[in-house]
């Protein structure tokens, strides 16, 4: 909106030539979201807690030490998240791109599904909202809504093409699975996410190692001139999604002076479901999906976790950790909170460092 507003008075007051530069609006974006969470958190807080007087319910079958630790605190935290990535996205983004409009549908849209869960677990006193069938086939839905926006305005072959990492210019044509496929990379990103959100800091500070890894390869798919220096396919556009991540970064930094252990507030579904969601339809438009699961790779471990403690126990009757997610199995071995936070924390940075090391790797 800033954009629009003011770069046309620029002959006027020359600094207004700054809103052209994608990095001055960026670090607008970055602020202006950490900035509202600031100054609305703390009373964002108090009505959680006004409207939830016995906070999130716990899971039973959980650490047993969080049906003490964790009582009482207020989840949908992510509501204020997203109103502030939302605003900050739309002063300072350029309005007229599609792919910021479709990354914002897929935000906002799992957002909503996220509320929803939420309010029913309140509503319910149980850890269970929305069945998992309702969930995933509202996922579904919108991360085809957004697919679509999104090759609807990228030229072929890339609109519908798989990019592969370490390769110069592979594009491996998919076709009409292409939807299938970026469908399983924003749903599973959006999962993947939530089932990270289990401890206090531990899935909102890899969120944001993952944004600014994405702002910095958005903003280079976007430029013709550093696409061609790296050898990775130029996507006209995809650039500006470096303002929506640097709005997630600065959000994230705001929601984490409050989630800190011990959290004053928890994202909730709300939040999770809407960031994982939104880091993967960021990954389709830059096409990197492939390198999300290496940015992301945390959050694939801790999925995977997941999958196989079931399988496991479905086809042999026994576990493999002592509880999944894997962040509750490092806990069962006596690990104390603060110590696995900070520790996955070290991997996602890790993580994100592979990730950028690709683009490169060719």
């Amino acid at each position: 909106m800033l954009l629009h507003l003011l770069y046309p008075l620029a002959d006027l007051f020359s600094p207004f030539n700054l809103f052209q530069y994608l990095t001055f609006r960026s670090g607008g974006a970055l602020f202006t979201a950490m900035i509202i969470f600031f100054a609305f958190g703390a009373r964002f807080i108090r009505f959680l807690k006004s409207i939830q007087p016995e906070g999130q319910p716990i899971r039973e079958d959980g650490p047993q030490s969080h049906l003490i630790t964790k009582k009482g605190t207020p989840t949908m935290g992510g509501g204020l998240l997203l109103i502030a990535i939302a605003i900050a996205t739309v002063l300072w983004a350029d309005l007229t791109n599609a792919y910021v409009w479709a990354v914002l549908i897929v935000t906002l849209g799992f957002g909503a599904i996220g509320l929803s869960d939420d309010y029913l677990k309140l509503k319910k006193r149980k850890n269970t909202g929305l069945t998992s069938r309702q969930k995933f086939l509202a996922q579904c839905v919108l991360a085809l809504c957004s697919t679509v926006i999104i090759t609807s305005i990228t030229r072929e072959p890339l609109a519908t093409g798989l990019a592969v990492p370490f390769f110069k210019d592979l594009l491996i044509p998919l076709g009409w699975m292409f939807y299938v496929f970026a469908i399983f990379v924003i749903v599973g990103a959006s999962n993947a996410v939530n089932l990270t959100d289990g401890l206090d800091g531990l899935a909102i500070v890899p969120v944001m190692i993952a944004a600014g890894t994405f702002a910095l390869i958005a903003y280079l798919v976007g430029n013709f001139v550093f696409a061609d220096y790296l050898k990775i396919l130029h996507v006209p556009g995809a650039g500006e999604l470096a303002v929506f991540c640097a709005a997630i970064i600065g959000a994230g930094l705001g929601f984490l002076w409050y989630n800190a252990p011990p959290a004053a507030v928890f994202m909730g579904d709300t939040g999770s479901l809407a960031l994982g969601g939104a880091l993967g339809a960021i990954a389709v438009v830059a096409k990197h999906e492939i390198v999300l699961a290496i940015v992301g790779g945390l959050f694939v471990l801790e999925t995977v976790s997941v999958i196989l403690q079931v399988a496991s126990f479905k086809l042999r009757g026994k576990r493999i950790f002592l509880m999944a997610p894997i962040h509750h199995h490092f806990e069962k071995k006596g690990w104390s909170e603060p110590t696995i936070v900070i520790r996955f924390w070290i991997i996602a940075v890790v993580l994100a460092l592979l990730g950028l090391a690709t683009l490169k790797l060719r």
